[in-house]
């Protein structure tokens, strides 16, 4: 068990969470006030690498949600920023070390489809890595997984299907699509981004896949939702600026958070397979 969950559990009163939640950027108003049970900012954790980017405050949060204990990750790190690779997996450790049975994870991100415009949201069905970076690489730690794992049901298939269902069943509209992963912090030309389109991306961002690969090690399941924020380089004729990203994550914030709420008051654990 790593230090920063020792801290979290004697923080919390050994507080279990069921779901973590990862809020990528702009994504800040999950939690209302009275939900919250306990608040711990990662410089209490000494594991968790300190994100520097607006729009990632730097908390772990638990609160209560349907009568479901939930843990928020109020801001996550990125490669670009410096950090090693491999400290990115620290806090998804953490998160399975304190007991979380599913990861939420979720990004603003760049459309490569013309007809899914800013402020839609898309699941992820799998991950295209163009970063050139795995935060596995290195000593594997057998305690959390294996020194190869698998990767063929990385976003878990079982828990996409909830999410689908729920968002229908709730009128709200919901692509599927691939993530590809750039390592930033520049946005993408438009060439890279022709090349995601023929090999099959549907949406480009800096983040997500670190955390994906931890989890899936550490048998961990994962769903991952994408907040559109724009279309990528070259698709239309807006400069790319975090400031853009930021304030259309903020726009269609209410539709995730909902999205999200009416997912952990429904979805059904399959304890079975990956978290056991």
């Amino acid at each position: 068990m790593l230090s920063s969950s020792k801290v979290f559990l004697e923080t919390t009163n050994n507080v279990k969470p069921e779901i973590a939640i990862i809020l990528g950027s702009g994504l800040t108003n999950f939690f209302k006030e009275q939900n919250i049970i306990h608040s711990i900012s990662y410089e209490q954790l000494p594991d968790f690498p300190q994100p520097t980017v607006k729009g990632h405050t730097g908390k772990l949060v638990v609160g209560e949600l349907h009568k479901r204990k939930v843990v928020c990750m109020y801001g996550r790190s990125h490669i670009y920023e410096g950090h090693e690779p491999q400290s990115l997996a620290n806090p998804i450790r953490v998160l399975k070390d304190i007991g979380c049975k599913l990861l939420i994870v979720t990004n603003a991100a760049g459309s490569l489809i013309q007809d899914m415009p800013s402020g839609s949201l898309m699941v992820i069905s799998d991950h295209i890595n163009w970063s050139g970076y795995n935060p596995l690489i290195g000593m594997n730690n057998d305690s959390y997984g294996p020194r190869f794992h698998d990767m063929s049901d990385g976003y878990h298939k079982f828990y996409r299907n909830q999410l689908k269902d729920i968002a229908k069943k709730n009128n709200q509209p919901l692509f599927e699509g691939i993530y590809c992963m750039y390592s930033g912090p520049n946005f993408e030309t438009p060439a890279e981004i022709h090349a995601l389109k023929i090999i099959g991306g549907s949406a480009v961002g800096m983040s997500t896949v670190p955390e994906v690969l931890v989890a899936n090690h550490c048998s961990l399941p994962v769903i991952g939702i994408s907040v559109i924020t724009n279309f990528a380089a070259g698709m239309s004729k807006i400069k790319l600026s975090h400031q853009e990203t930021l304030e259309n994550a903020s726009l269609a914030e209410e539709k995730i958070v909902n999205l999200i709420k009416n997912f952990v008051k429904d979805v059904k654990f399959d304890d079975s397979t990956r978290n056991n």
